[in-house]
């Protein structure tokens, strides 16, 4: 235990506690569904696993009310992320919480309130005596962050109720109604190895970056340490005979790269203006990007004559590929007004096996401007003689403003903290539209409290805005009864 379940309401945060010391990396969640199903086993409630690990757990109607069971879904994975100087297993080791005025974080990592929070809320209410309903089912899903895996796996008939409320949204006093689609693509470029007498290495690395979540952060233009780096690259002058010996950056699909790390060739003799140059571009970068990256760090290290490089062609042909795959907004929506409505994330550039792998991750509310951004990535992949593979993607969540369950959400907002909440959609994937496209007749809303920064160690969730949340959802499940 720890100084979290002195926060309230009680009977979440010891859930969260608990969760906070549990693995749960995207497909590593068997320990926090052992916990799920131990934690029905002895509240004596129906709990099932599917075939996917999946946990639907089930509590009858509390006495006076008819059964008509809602769902309460949110998914059991996290995005594992640390900082580059902290010491930490995500395999085994708790992760350390500390608080900052009225938010909750994590020491140099992620803190999981992404989703950790709506798993709390839901075992919170299966428990919780005061809480009145029509009946429960609440799932637990698994490998959300990495694909929505656990959800579009999810049986046919499982569910038998009719209204759902996701508990992963991310804003307090708002309701979410909609969500983008989005796909990925992963690019290999075969590099060709070369001889490099008389070269040195210079170890180049960049970091301090803020990155956080590809769909929800996306909007704020924070730098991309990916593109920087193949931006650094591309202003050490031609006339000079830079290779490549080893590149990487990023790690999640849907995190903004933080940190990247490259390693070039060069000859001795270059070096001091390879370094002046790089710190040329580097202070024209911090420039630009301002208040919105104070923390921006550039290190370069000249080494010994390197074990293996790339050649001076096929490291040219890599550099501009990354520095020419789009990365940020592409389009705004027409219909609401500041949302996203497409982007791409540059997410991951790694030299693996001879190619340097890179993985791409695009969104859109509209199918067709998806489709169109990911032709375009393809284009500037070809012609650089690279591999592109798209991959399959997930559906997104239309709006649907005449819902029953959002007029019952906005209601019970209301009563909870005397205003109406936003009502938007999000530039994020959620579970919603995979759910909706296999129970067509579902009537769905997102809500939850307050977090920010999710998929980067900066995450933090607002304690006060946790009660809310709880408050909010114990009061819709008492009108859906009425």
């Amino acid at each position: 235990m720890s100084f979290v379940t002195d926060f309230k309401p009680e009977i979440l945060w010891k859930h969260f506690d608990r969760i906070l010391t549990i693995p749960r990396g995207s497909k590593n969640e068997g320990a926090i569904r052992q916990y799920i199903l131990d934690f029905a086993r002895e509240k004596r409630l129906e709990a099932v696993t599917d075939a996917a690990g999946n946990v639907l757990v089930k509590k009858g109607p509390t006495p006076g009310n008819k059964n008509y069971p809602v769902i309460l879904q949110g998914h059991m994975d996290m995005v594992n992320e640390k900082n580059a100087d902290v010491s930490h297993d995500f395999e085994k080791d708790p992760l350390i919480p500390r608080q900052e005025g009225d938010y909750l974080y994590a020491t140099g990592t992620t803190l999981g309130s992404d989703n950790g929070i709506g798993v709390a809320a839901a075992l919170a209410l299966l428990e919780d005596d005061k809480a009145e309903h029509t009946g429960l089912e609440c799932l637990f899903t698994v490998d959300e962050e990495t694909g929505l895996t656990g959800a579009a796996s999810l049986e046919s008939g499982l569910l038998k109720g009719k209204l759902l409320i996701n508990l992963d949204s991310e804003e307090e006093n708002a309701v979410t109604v909609g969500c983008a689609g989005g796909s990925g693509q992963d690019i290999a470029l075969e590099l060709e190895p070369a001889r490099q007498p008389g070269h040195i290495t210079f170890e180049i690395k960049l970091s301090g970056l803020k990155g956080g979540h590809s769909g929800v952060d996306i909007h704020l233009q924070r730098g991309n340490a990916v593109s920087l780096m193949a931006r650094l690259l591309n202003e050490i002058p031609e006339n000079f005979s830079l290779r490549l010996v080893d590149f990487r950056g990023g790690n999640m699909h849907n995190a903004i790269p933080r940190e990247s790390f490259a390693v070039i060739s060069d000859k001795k003799e270059k070096a001091e203006i390879i370094k002046a140059r790089l710190a040329e571009v580097f202070e024209d970068i911090k420039s630009e990007f301002g208040s919105v990256e104070p923390d921006i760090k550039l290190k370069i290290s000249a080494g010994a004559q390197p074990v293996k490089a790339y050649s001076l062609d096929s490291s040219a042909k890599a550099i501009k590929m990354l520095l020419a795959i789009p990365h940020g907004v592409a389009a705004m929506s027409y219909d609401i007004p500041d949302l996203v409505e497409t982007s791409s994330n540059l997410a991951s550039a790694k030299i693996k096996d001879g190619k340097l792998q890179i993985h791409v991750s695009s969104r859109s509310s509209t199918a067709s401007a998806l489709q169109s951004l990911q032709r375009r990535i393809e284009a500037v992949t070809s012609l650089a003689g690279a591999e592109n593979i798209t991959l399959g993607g997930y559906p997104g969540w239309r709006p649907d403003l005449k819902s029953r369950l959002l007029k019952t959400a906005k209601e019970s907002y209301v009563e909870v903290s005397g205003k109406d909440p936003e009502v938007y959609a999000i530039h994020a994937g959620l579970e919603c539209g995979i759910i909706k496209k296999k129970y067509p007749d579902l009537d769905m809303v997102s809500i939850g409290p307050q977090i920010e920064f999710p998929h980067s160690p900066d995450e933090r969730v607002l304690v006060p805005s946790v009660a809310d949340f709880y408050n909010v959802l114990k009061v819709m499940l008492r009108k859906i009864g009425e």
